[in-house]
């Protein structure tokens, strides 16, 4: 103790210290406990909805790599993440819907975890809300229950944005690591990886301009340049050593999971190179220079030849119906923060210039009408709407404080009509009407979070039949007929580039691979008339024709996608009614 403190001042502060330690312990057990709730919503009936088209082509493929352990990075299906997780997770406990979407479901339910990496510059009302975005916000939530790589991509980011703001914070060595090792990850997941990268340095940019705004004249903002330098240099010369080190975790994880798997086959394989060492350095060039050159040849061409504003009308559309809350308030924590005390907080504008750029920047970027997009904008501004919540809630406190019921009673309503607009909305999209075009019975709220490619509503049963059928038949299982799914040789499909017409029969492949079905096709109707195919897929058009050829079957017509794709599954009758519960007599078993 110093000579001008007294004993009260001490015990003050040891009060005060107790008093903020109880804080942060409380603060932290209710970002626990909304965790839980994040993975809870995430994980509860996580396989009910059927595979959308690109699920169901990745899923299929990985089922194939399990079988063969051949594998490498083809840039048009993205990155090599969920290929190398999900097959390790199909080993361990077997394929299925549920399992191949776990990842993605994990990962973003530990999201709201993050929100105490940046606990030195939000405070803990601020925190909570911010979990409480990340845990419970519609389009967060629709595609963290996806075998997509957006939201997984997204959570990865905030992680590492969240560990660097923690290095700064504490200038501890292993957040440097920590950061870099989610960054890596982030980087095999999908290639927007480096929007993200173009908006973080334009974010560091403009963040560096709001330092020179508040310098009078150009010799005090020279000197503070010059600052920068000399600071910056020490800084490298002292973390060299980590930055070296965190380089290489880096590109560890990087080759790791872009090098090629070659079981059996000729070529460079990472784990064949562990018994021929010569190998490494074809698998490293393959895992890094090869697999950019991959990259910039698919990605680099013409994907993004489209008209800007129909793909910003939907985008902002999406954004409306799925985030609405979470977009005005954000604008709402980034004004307030920015004109409140002596400077914005770096974290909040931060995020706020990131979010607000990929609104405006993912319609370029994306070669289709990608709801799934929208994930890259409402995760980080999640950040500053947490802010905006907070002010409310703040708000309220402070008006029931004061005695001031009209305040308190404005305060609690801006509260609950965000969470009840989140929780309805995220209810309706993700549980009640998942794979719905239309949020409503009469057909006027279009569902803008389902995606063309998604197979619509009561596919389910059906294939629960030709589950059922497959199980119990030898030979071939299932016949598909006509021009959209004729595949003159059905190896290829085995194969990243598959057929053409194969991709019309998506999802259903990867049900059949899933079902260990003995595939075949068709264009002639003879060949239906013959077929000992339990199951028999067609186009409606078609329905006619190939029900006239068959005797004893069942016909279900379903949407493979959200409309425009009415295709007819032939069951035979035995295995329908068995499947039903009955014998082909009619007599329960």
């Amino acid at each position: 103790m110093s000579a001008d403190e007294t004993p009260a001042s001490v015990r003050e502060r040891l009060a005060s210290s107790e008093t903020a330690f109880g804080v942060r312990t409380r603060t932290a057990v209710a970002l626990v406990g909304v965790t839980a709730l994040a993975l809870s919503v995430r994980l509860f009936g996580l396989g009910s909805r059927v595979f959308h088209w690109d699920e169901g082509r990745v899923g299929y493929w990985i089922l194939r790599y399990a079988e063969t352990g051949v594998w490498e990075y083809h840039a048009i299906i993205h990155g090599p993440f969920l290929y190398h997780v999900d097959k390790f997770l199909f080993g361990l406990v077997g394929p299925s819907d549920f399992v191949a979407r776990l990842p993605v479901a994990v990962v973003t339910g530990l999201l709201p975890l993050s929100a105490w990496l940046f606990r030195e510059r939000l405070d803990r009302t601020e925190m909570v809300a911010l979990a409480l975005f990340f845990a419970f916000n519609p389009v967060l939530l629709y595609y963290s229950r996806f075998m997509r790589n957006d939201a997984l991509l997204a959570a990865l980011m905030i992680f590492a944005l969240g560990f660097y703001v923690r290095l700064f914070d504490t200038g501890r060595a292993r957040h440097l690591y920590a950061g870099t090792f989610a960054l890596a990850l982030a980087f095999t997941t999908k290639e927007n990886v480096l929007i993200y990268v173009l908006t973080w340095v334009g974010a560091a940019v403009l963040l560096l301009d709001h330092r020179f705004t508040l310098r009078a004249d150009a010799g005090e903002r020279l000197a503070l340049a010059r600052g920068y330098v000399r600071s910056g240099w020490t800084a490298f010369r002292h973390w060299s050593p980590h930055l070296l080190a965190a380089l290489f975790v880096f590109l560890a994880v990087v080759v790791f999971f872009y090098a090629p798997r070659a079981r059996g086959v000729s070529g460079p394989g990472l784990w064949k190179a562990f018994s021929n060492p010569a190998m490494f350095p074809a698998v490293l060039e393959a895992g890094t220079v090869g697999a950019w050159e991959e990259f910039a040849s698919t990605w680099a061409g013409s994907h993004q030849d489209h008209a800007y504003i129909p793909f910003l009308v939907h985008y902002v559309e999406t954004l409306w119906q799925g985030a609405a809350p979470l977009t005005l308030l954000a604008g709402v924590g980034f004004v307030a923060d920015r004109y409140r005390g002596d400077r914005p907080r770096d974290l909040v504008s931060f995020a706020f210039y990131g979010g607000f750029v990929s609104i405006f920047g993912y319609p370029i970027a994306t070669d289709i009408q990608a709801p799934w997009a929208t994930v890259h904008a409402v995760v980080p501004l999640a950040i500053p709407a947490a802010v905006g919540l907070a002010i409310f809630v703040r708000w309220g406190l402070d008006a029931i404080d004061d005695e001031d019921g009209v305040s308190a009673v404005l305060a609690a309503m801006v509260v609950l009509l965000v969470a009840g607009q989140v929780a309805v909305t995220a209810a309706d999209t993700s549980f009640a009407h998942p794979q719905d075009q239309y949020l409503d019975e009469a057909g006027t709220e279009e569902n803008m979070l389902v995606q063309f490619g998604q197979p619509a509503d009561g596919l389910r049963p059906t294939l629960e039949t030709v589950e059922y059928a497959i199980d119990r038949n030898d030979g071939t299982d299932v016949l598909w007929y006509g021009s959209d799914f004729y595949v003159a040789d059905e190896t290829e499909n085995d194969d990243w580039a598959a057929e053409g017409n194969w991709y019309d029969r998506l999802p259903v492949p990867w049900y059949t691979e899933l079902y260990g079905a003995e595939v075949d096709s068709t264009n002639d109707l003879a060949d239906v008339e013959s077929t000992a195919a339990p199951v028999v897929v067609a186009r409606a058009d078609d329905r006619a024709g190939v029900e006239s050829r068959l005797d004893g079957y069942r016909a279900f017509e379903h949407e493979l996608t959200v409309h425009g794709s009415e295709t007819v599954f032939f069951v035979d009758e035995e295995y329908v009614e068995r499947a039903d519960g009955a014998d082909p007599d009619g007599d329960d078993e």
